[in-house]
């Protein structure tokens, strides 16, 4: 519902999304509401540029835990476009991963904060029982 998101301070940062289950990763998909439907008319919280990158978790040699981050994007959220929004990722790697990283690195022009209402990872699971194509 129009403004009901999950806001963070300023015009940067990023977060960590841990899915349900390893997929390899194919698209994601950003949605914020549009100016039409916003509650104060504007939609400068928007995210606008963002990249998005795969994250591998492991227990390093001194017990610490060790990341190892893989880019798969970079791109950009258009308020003039419809409210949610796909964007196929430019890398594609053949292996499943349950870790993604959104980094907005600019938003339309709020400076207090930015507004995600919605993030939606499209791919293939990959198990066990099979590869088939999902969203989570």
């Amino acid at each position: 519902s129009p403004g009901y998101c999950w806001p963070f301070q300023g015009s940067q940062g990023q977060v960590l999304i841990r899915l349900p289950t390893p997929i390899q990763p194919m698209t994601i998909t950003v949605q914020h509401t549009s100016k039409i439907a916003s509650p104060l008319g504007s939609v400068s919280s928007a995210p606008r540029d963002f990249t998005v990158f795969v994250s591998h978790w492991w227990l390093g040699p001194t017990r610490g835990a060790e990341q190892d981050e893989t880019l798969l994007g970079t791109f950009t959220y258009a308020v003039q476009k419809a409210p949610t929004q796909s964007f196929p990722l430019q890398v594609q790697i053949p292996r499943a991963f349950q870790f993604l990283k959104l980094v907005i690195q600019s938003n339309w022009g709020k400076p207090a904060y930015t507004c995600i209402y919605r993030v939606q990872v499209y791919g293939k699971i990959v198990g066990k029982k099979g590869i088939g194509q999902t969203h989570v």
